[in-house]
């Protein structure tokens, strides 16, 4: 591609930006979300996805939907299957509510549709308008809080008991421990504000684990190549159950809702975040193509759902290579080429050891919480409605339980101090139909 048509395609100069300085920002981005292809398969196989060819799926979603949203908005922003979005798909669809995951992956194909929708109606600002703050909060946390509790849990550090319900793992297994220093060593390392730090982590934990050994060799697998052909989509390519939701909506709604209200305000916290950092608002604190970029992430879930994935969304490491200079939609395109050129290394990233994704998931559920400082603790009607739904979610292993929750005890804090004024329509409306659903069992 010749210097004109970059130019002409991506206004590097308008932007007070060069190739150089761009391609620099992919490489910085890509470093700092690649874990998303060893973690997203380590979840999304729990759900009972045939494990091969996911990495392939996660690296083909990524790219998808990063290079929408580099030429549909020119904005240096990367996309793919998200965290949380994932652990929703895997924990709370498919084993929570016992649905196959090729119905699971029709929903996610349904949520994409109607996200699309509300983004090209607009309709989805009213949405988000008329949700309390303390309620996007406490979901934002919780979803943190669950995330960190699936890694220590996938880790051994955090195991079942009868009497407590869960206690501390048995910290002289050699992976619990290698766990535990890895959590802190990831901590440490984003502290220094290494670039990839939980990248380093991961391969750090894994050439680790190839000499610890175990009943049947060694904690980390030999690969079979360095290099190699990616594997296979075809598990998963067009697998989904298109009807599933339509016929058991009943049962599927508020699954959609949950991951759509997800979905939405990771997105837009994550645009408006990263927009500010690149200085792309307008003076009144606007991102200007909000509606494009909304669109863009709304067709990368449905791009996603066709591959077999969970919803793709995106990402705040995108703010990584904003730091190093990205500003135009060149950086996202580096990014896709990345994830292309990522599969060519799958036998590598096969072998790495559940345990080597504990201290990337803990990281980003730690991450998550740090919204909680919004909240205003002097409310403690708004403090108590954030706290219910960021205790629930991991309490309930459910993402959906804890929004639900979360919206009744908000309604009902607010009934209940004659505040009733200050609730949206849509917000009472939800509260009703997650109580009815409860006391009639309609789960």
């Amino acid at each position: 591609m010749s210097n004109n048509v970059i130019e002409r395609l991506f206004k590097l100069q308008e932007h007070g930006t060069t190739v150089r300085t761009e391609i620099i920002a992919g490489l910085t981005t890509f470093a700092a979300m690649s874990y998303i292809l060893v973690v997203n398969p380590g979840i999304l196989g729990l759900s009972g996805m045939p494990v091969e060819g996911l990495i392939t799926v996660t690296a083909i979603a990524a790219c998808i939907g990063t290079l929408m949203m580099a030429l549909m908005t020119n904005y240096p922003i990367a996309l793919a299957p998200g965290m949380g979005l994932n652990a929703f798909f895997a924990f709370t669809i498919c084993l929570g509510r016992e649905i196959p995951w090729e119905a699971a992956l029709g929903i996610v194909f349904w949520n994409g549709i109607l996200f699309l929708l509300l983004s090209l109606t607009g309709v989805r600002t009213k949405i988000a308008e008329s949700i309390p703050p303390s309620l996007k909060i406490g979901v934002q946390c919780g979803i943190g809080l669950f995330i960190a509790f699936i890694g220590l849990k996938n880790a051994g550090l955090i195991v079942d008991n009868p009497a407590t319900f869960v206690q501390l793992g048995d910290l002289s297994e050699p992976a619990v421990m290698l766990a535990l220093i890895g959590i802190i060593f990831t901590i440490v390392l984003m502290v220094k504000r290494v670039t990839g730090a939980i990248l380093i982590s991961i391969v750090t934990l894994t050439l680790i684990g190839a000499f610890i050994p175990t009943e049947n060799g060694t904690l980390t697998a030999t690969p079979s190549a360095v290099v190699g052909m990616p594997e296979s989509i075809s598990n998963t390519f067009m697998a989904m159950d298109f009807w599933y939701p339509i016929d058991h909506l009943a049962e599927t709604w508020d699954l959609i809702f949950a991951l759509m209200f997800v979905n939405m305000f990771d997105t837009i916290g994550t645009l408006i975040g990263v927009s500010r950092k690149a200085n792309l608002l307008t003076p009144e604190g606007k991102l200007p193509k909000i509606g494009s970029a909304m669109t863009a992430d709304a067709s990368a879930s449905i791009a996603g759902a066709l591959v077999g994935t969970s919803p793709v969304t995106s990402y705040v490491e995108s703010a990584t290579g904003v730091s190093a200079g990205g500003r135009t939609g060149l950086t996202a395109v580096v990014v896709s080429v990345c994830f292309l050129l990522s599969l060519f290394l799958t036998p590598l990233m096969k072998v790495i050891p559940l345990m080597a994704t504990t201290p990337a998931l803990l990281m980003v559920g730690i991450l998550m919480m740090e919204s909680i400082r919004q909240v205003d603790f002097d409310d403690l009607g708004a403090l108590a409605t954030a706290s219910v739904a960021l205790i629930a979610m991991p309490l309930t292993f459910s993402i959906s339980e804890g929004i639900a929750l979360g919206f009744i005890t908000y309604v009902g804090i607010k009934v209940g101090t004659g505040k009733f004024k200050e609730v949206t329509p849509l917000t009472y409306a939800l509260a009703i139909v997650f109580l009815l659903r409860y006391l009639l069992d309609l789960k």
